[in-house]
């Protein structure tokens, strides 16, 4: 450039500066100045230049200057290379390392604005968006939501027009069901009678205002060759329209951003159906005497475990009696909660069956060893039942973490339970102990995920879950109770899931259950039938009497007739009318089965097909001493 040339193009600078840049030139240095520009129709522009010192053949070459210039806000569409590059290369990539569909979105649009266009949206369809909603389409027109809003300019006005999370049908013979059908960009303009009539079809007024004189350009998400939705993209009326350069880029930039948000959709229809599948296993409710309050927490691990195989139950039994488990399967994920679920089932079976602890934590490990041919998975388990009547409690673990038992009147203690290995391992015998306990006391069961995790001892994580349930426990609330167990374990990144369970144990009122003993023999049968008689008017239920005499007469009967010895007689009231028959044979009472007139002229087994018509449900549990038959009525 001839040195005169630059000169006549510079029309302001502070100091010197084209004085010094002009110098530069002539001694042959390289100089950069700031100084002011003008252009042939009067305008005005602050430059950056920079002169290299030039020698040659051509006469009159000096030097090449390199001119930068600021793009004006209104210009900065113009060059395609720029857009481009903050499109496609410098946001992206860190983008797409989320997998939170709604983040994503958000994430999406702030690299759209302002790089690509001053107001944008993201719309998806529903069935893409809502991870419960099925695959396919359903529904004409098809129902779009608004993922993430975008807009540079502050106007809460964009925010209130276009709120983020509405859903808005898309009907037929607009350019956004046209870009759905099509999986093509559409590019429209928004003239002043176009707002107008889109104002009042959609009942929104200010739509006239911010969309008057506004570019827009659709650009559809296509995977598999259809739609998932589309890119709104708006320029004021203050820039450059889209043109076919902003379309090619706008493509680009789409294809790429569907691959993510497949991905994202993807995992989050995934997880939702892991965590339904989890949650459906789960317990929906407790159940327990009246005198026994059960409250249970279950966390879900942290967002990189989230889901697990840890699971509580609070199972009431008959005779006022109550079953309180909780477990863990080893391991996380779908078959953890898979297995979680099985083990579930068979404990309702097994709680249904009335068997003691340790046996029906041994059949339990029988399960698991048979699902660990095809699965291999191991689950630690703690069992407990707890007789509101006589004030017992049988406790049996399999590779868990030991109970805390808070007495009323003293400290908080781990129990002492003789261990045994864990479910599926299949070495070792599982036993079980049986205590007294204290109307009030806490039993507190848990899994290990409470008091263990990468930065903490487990000792250090029990001696902390006894400081909570320490002096002063006993006054608090069971939910006060959990939340204070809980406390502290929010914040961990690698946190485990949790399941708690909290009882407090009370027996029921001494007034609500009697019991008689009776002597081996038949005079026994008529004198059952008496005291239950008298014990019903008693209790105000006389309307029962005949059924319970009927039930008492036939099972003392058979305790009589293939038992023998003394023989014990108890009525419970609690949440129904329990009538229980204790005797020394281990010997399980059968009913004939077999069809025929053989059945009718039996006499042996009839009285028990009399108990079944009669009782809601009856069965039979084993004891230290023998077995108890019971029957059970509604109140």
């Amino acid at each position: 450039m001839p040195v005169t040339a630059l000169g006549d193009v510079i029309v302001g600078a502070e100091g010197d500066a084209p004085d010094r840049l002009l110098a530069a030139v002539r001694e042959g240095r390289e100089r950069t100045a700031m100084v002011v520009l003008g252009t042939a129709d009067g305008a005005r522009h602050d430059a950056v230049v920079t002169v290299h010192p030039m020698s040659g053949d051509l006469p009159g070459l000096a030097a090449l200057a390199v001119i930068r210039v600021p793009v004006p806000v209104a210009d900065r569409y113009l060059d395609p290379a720029v857009v481009r590059r903050a499109l496609l290369e410098d946001a992206l990539p860190r983008i797409g390392a989320t997998l939170d569909l709604d983040q994503l979105a958000r994430g999406l649009m702030d690299v759209v604005v302002p790089h690509f266009c001053t107001v944008g949206g993201l719309l998806l369809r529903e069935s893409v968006a809502d991870p419960d909603e099925p695959g396919g389409e359903t529904g004409d027109p098809p129902l779009l939501r608004r993922m993430a809003v975008g807009f540079e300019d502050g106007d809460p006005m964009w925010a209130g027009t276009f709120p983020t999370g509405e859903t808005v049908p898309c009907p037929p013979g607009t350019p956004y069901r046209r870009c759905l059908d099509t999986a093509s960009p559409v590019l429209a303009e928004f003239g002043a009678d176009r707002v107008a009539r889109i104002s009042e079809a959609w009942h929104r007024a200010p739509v006239a205002e911010v969309l008057d004189g506004a570019s827009m350009l659709l650009l559809p998400i296509v995977s598999d060759g259809a739609a998932l939705g589309f890119f709104v993209c708006l320029r004021g009326a203050a820039h450059r329209p889209f043109d076919a350069y902003d379309v090619d880029i706008g493509m680009e930039f789409a294809a790429r951003a569907a691959i993510l948000i497949e991905s994202a959709r993807r995992y989050s229809r995934e997880r939702a159906t892991a965590l339904t599948l989890q949650r459906s296993l789960l317990p929906t409710g407790l159940s327990a005497p009246s005198t026994v309050q059960v409250h249970h927490r279950y966390l879900p691990g942290s967002s990189l475990i989230e889901i697990g195989g840890d699971w509580y139950e609070s199972i009431a039994l008959p005779g006022a009696r109550v079953a309180l488990v909780v477990g863990d399967v080893a391991g996380h994920g779908v078959r953890a909660a898979v297995t979680m679920g099985r083990l579930r089932t068979a404990l309702h079976t097994l709680a249904g069956l009335d068997l003691p602890p340790a046996e029906a934590l041994e059949r339990l490990d029988s399960l698991m060893g048979s699902l660990g041919e095809r699965e291999p998975h191991f689950a630690t388990c703690a069992y407990a039942v707890y007789d509101a009547v006589t004030g017992r409690c049988e406790v049996a673990s399999a590779g868990h973490l030991p109970p805390l038992l808070v007495p009323p009147g003293g400290p908080a203690s781990y129990l002492d339970v003789r261990p045994a290995p864990p479910l599926g391992v299949g070495a070792g015998t599982i036993v079980s102990r049986e205590f007294a306990v204290e109307d009030g006391t806490l039993l507190v069961l848990y899994t290990d995920g409470l008091v263990e995790n990468r930065t903490r001892d487990i000792d250090d994580g029990l001696a902390r879950l006894r400081a909570v349930f320490g002096p002063g426990a006993r006054g608090r609330s069971l939910e006060a109770l959990c939340q204070a167990g809980l406390d502290g374990v929010y914040d961990d990144r690698h946190r485990d899931d949790i399941a708690m369970l909290v009882a407090r144990l009370r027996r029921i009122p001494a007034d609500d259950h009697v019991s008689w003993e009776l002597p081996g023999d038949p005079a026994a049968i008529r004198r059952a039938r008496g005291l239950v008689r008298d014990r019903l008017h008693r209790w105000g239920l006389a309307e029962l009497a005949d059924s319970t005499v009927l039930l008492a007469s036939e099972l003392v009967t058979n305790a009589v007739r293939h038992a023998g010895g003394r023989i014990t007689l108890r009525l419970v009231r609690e949440g129904g009318l329990v009538c229980e028959v204790f005797d020394s044979s281990d010997a399980r009472p059968r009913v004939n089965r077999h069809a025929g007139d053989a059945l009718l002229d039996a006499e042996s087994g009839r009285g028990l097909h009399v108990v079944g018509r009669i009782a809601r449900r009856w069965g039979v549990r084993r004891t230290p001493a023998g077995k108890v038959v019971w029957a059970e009525q509604e109140l």
